[in-house]
């Protein structure tokens, strides 16, 4: 059956693979865009990564303005929505609250407003470190009554971007709640390039991780042999997604997409180091004392690390046995990982290169 979708975040790097997943499948989608005039470049790009352009349709507004900025036509177009993704949020490293609020946190929440007046299952995108309760915990997360949660005090512990995406889910889960509407949570690990082709956008963290690695920017391992940063191929990541949004026994549950065969850091980065064919860093240093490094002033853009981006890189291991097992009934395989990230270095050097 072909159902009706409405995605925000289409022009995103996940949101691309998204879309192109969906036409793929049949399904006619609604895309919101700030620029609509960039439609033919989106359905252009979604035709490259095997989607099906013609199926793409887009409706201008804004997840800063009243009511998504949408008119009236454009309401009763997304209003034929079985399915609202939402993917849009304002990624950056150093945002302000104010400013990671209008997007990620007052953004969110009209968009399930949307959905829930209309009817539609809302699919809506985390992201892996709310299912670490004790990272949650740490940062002042108040996990029996999140409404009782000091976010200024979070925000300011771990920065405006992740700050905004731990608020906007609970705040998300409350409303949503509270109007009936139906919900499922797709919780993304850092997000690697495809697995065949490599495609990974230049702002995407490990893109950036790479580039430094390339350039001989990392001259030592973060952390210690334990730590890790959790990894998920975007194509299966969308396939997840997709998977668990037409799903009805997955209405009200949250989904962890992170494969859990990641190697740990310098592992990691010795697959890299090897497509790359430079030498991988062989030394560790401690994640508490680059942190104060970064603190210095002028540190992070000459190690084009950002202190913000330390966070994601845990020692802590996840529960996948539900994600395994959503990815069985839907006949889901997950990626060699080794060979997508082989393919995502030697793709980020040839776009530098290019």
């Amino acid at each position: 059956m072909h159902a009706e979708c409405f995605v925000t975040g289409g022009s995103g790097f996940i949101g691309q693979h998204l879309l192109a997943r969906l036409t793929r499948q049949g399904h006619p989608v609604t895309v919101l865009l700030r620029q609509p005039q960039t439609l033919p470049q989106l359905q252009q790009q979604v035709e490259q990564l095997g989607g099906d352009g013609r199926l793409l349709r887009g409706v201008a507004g804004d997840l800063s303005h009243a009511q998504l900025g949408l008119d009236q036509a454009a309401r009763q177009q997304v209003a034929r929505a079985a399915v609202v993704f939402h993917l849009g949020a304002q990624f950056a490293w150093g945002l302000t609250i104010e400013q990671a609020r209008a997007v990620n946190v007052a953004g969110a929440l009209q968009v399930a407003e949307l959905a829930a007046g209309q009817g539609s299952r809302l699919l809506m995108v985390g992201g892996y470190m709310l299912e670490n309760h004790a990272h949650l915990r740490r940062v002042g997360v108040d996990l029996q009554q999140p409404q009782r949660t000091d976010w200024p005090a979070v925000y300011r512990r771990v920065g405006g971007y992740e700050g905004s995406k731990l608020e906007a889910h609970f705040q998300v889960l409350a409303r949503m709640q509270a109007l009936g509407g139906e919900l499922t949570i797709v919780h993304p690990a850092t997000v690697c390039g495809h697995s065949q082709s490599g495609h990974l956008l230049a702002a995407q963290p490990l893109a950036q991780l790479i580039g430094n690695l390339s350039a001989g920017k990392l001259g030592a391992i973060p952390g210690s042999v334990a730590h890790w940063l959790p990894l998920v191929c975007v194509d299966f990541l969308v396939e997840l997604m997709v998977a668990a949004a037409f799903d009805p026994e997955q209405a009200g549950r949250q989904v962890l997409a992170l494969d859990e065969r990641t190697p740990n850091l310098h592992g990691l980065l010795q697959v890299l180091a090897e497509a790359l064919a430079v030498k991988a860093p062989q030394r560790h240093v401690p994640i508490a004392l680059l942190r104060a490094l970064l603190n210095i002033p002028g540190a992070q853009r000459l190690l084009r690390t950002d202190v913000e981006s330390l966070d994601f890189i845990q020692t802590t291991r996840f529960d996948t046995a539900a994600t395994q097992a959503l990815a069985r009934k839907h006949q889901l395989t997950w990626p060699d990982l080794p060979a997508a990230l082989q393919a995502t270095a030697r793709y980020v050097a040839g776009e530098v290169r290019g």
